[in-house]
């Protein structure tokens, strides 16, 4: 059976705070943990006005302590921007606040520019050709494999996945023998192949006896079709802001919004919304079933951010009620 997800990006709306922000992160987790979903996962970015999950480990710590059985993770931590120690100093720590409750996603993109290079202290080009070892090394500490051990981290035993949005994050989780989670929410060019690879590929491991999968969709369900496509206006005005160097906090919905963009925005908002249901409940329902027909996903995580954070909510109950 299908288990369904959520991903927050715990983005910040035009005219809203930061205070805000995190107010409708916990209430999308409790509502996510109320309606059964498998896990909730915060994704890292930096130097962004609209996205509030730079400090991740935080946010979950707060998420943790207004949720009771939900799994609460990164969706992911991009591990070029730490060192492994300081990630299982976090992720202990998390684990030993919320024990049995912690999912740990390792992704290599930097995604950093020159500025936030040096703001971090990283050469994250080079740090990102690490990444390989750098998780081995992440795994060693928490196994107490290591001449220092990181307290908290050594005996934490949080879930460990590999994240991708290319061929290398599925080569790298087939040998390792982990879980892994593909980002088709925003880069869906290589999801099939790079599926394909990974369970062709895989090594079973102590933590992963055989390949598990979780792939990202875009989802706003509304009542009517026309309703939807308008609560999904927010999130494809972030989508063209950062394609055209102009990332800014979400904004209010626009009815008819793609008809007023140029051809080539458009074709670009069809081409990275191919895992997406939008419509619906009946629609969505329909679209989620021939995508995990399509992937053979274990799970499906749902990103979907709207202006109005109870819209997100309903979204997310009537896709569920239409699942059921």
């Amino acid at each position: 059976m299908t288990a369904y997800s959520v991903l927050d990006l715990v983005p910040v709306r035009e005219g809203g705070t930061l205070t805000k922000a995190f107010a409708a992160a916990r209430d999308l987790a409790q509502a996510a943990e109320r309606l059964g979903c498998k896990r909730y996962w915060v994704a890292e970015h930096h130097a962004m006005e609209g996205i509030a999950g730079g400090a991740t480990s935080v946010v979950l710590a707060h998420i943790g302590n207004a949720t009771s059985t939900i799994r609460i993770g990164s969706g992911g931590i991009m591990l070029p921007n730490h060192t492994p120690f300081q990630i299982a100093e976090q992720f202990g720590t998390l684990d030993a606040l919320f024990p049995g409750r912690i999912d740990l996603g390792l992704g290599r993109a930097p995604g950093a520019g020159p500025e936030l290079q040096r703001a971090l202290r990283k050469d994250l080009h080079r740090a990102a050709e690490m990444f390989p070892q750098d998780v081995v090394e992440l795994q060693a500490f928490m196994a107490g494999n290591t001449t220092i051990h990181p307290t908290p981290g050594i005996g934490a035993r949080p879930e460990f996945w590999m994240l991708g949005s290319s061929l290398f994050g599925a080569q790298l989780a087939a040998r390792l023998g982990m879980p892994y989670a593909f980002a088709s929410h925003f880069a869906p060019d290589h999801l099939d192949a790079a599926l394909e690879i990974y369970r062709r590929d895989f090594r079973p491991s102590e933590a992963c006896a055989q390949p598990h999968v979780m792939a990202a969709m875009n989802l706003f369900c509304a009542e009517t079709e026309e309703e939807a496509e308008t609560l999904a206006t927010s999130q494809l005005q972030a989508f063209v802001a950062l394609r055209t160097g102009q990332p800014s906090k979400l904004k209010p919905p626009v009815e008819g919004y793609r008809a007023q963009l140029p051809p080539t925005a458009q074709t670009m908002l069809a081409h990275i919304g191919q895992a997406s249901a939008i419509g619906t409940p009946d629609q969505c329902a329909a679209s989620i079933a021939a995508f995990v027909k399509r992937t053979g996903a274990d799970e499906i995580i749902f990103a979907g951010p709207t202006f109005d954070p109870a819209e997100r909510i309903a979204s997310l109950e009537r896709a569920l009620a239409a699942l059921a």
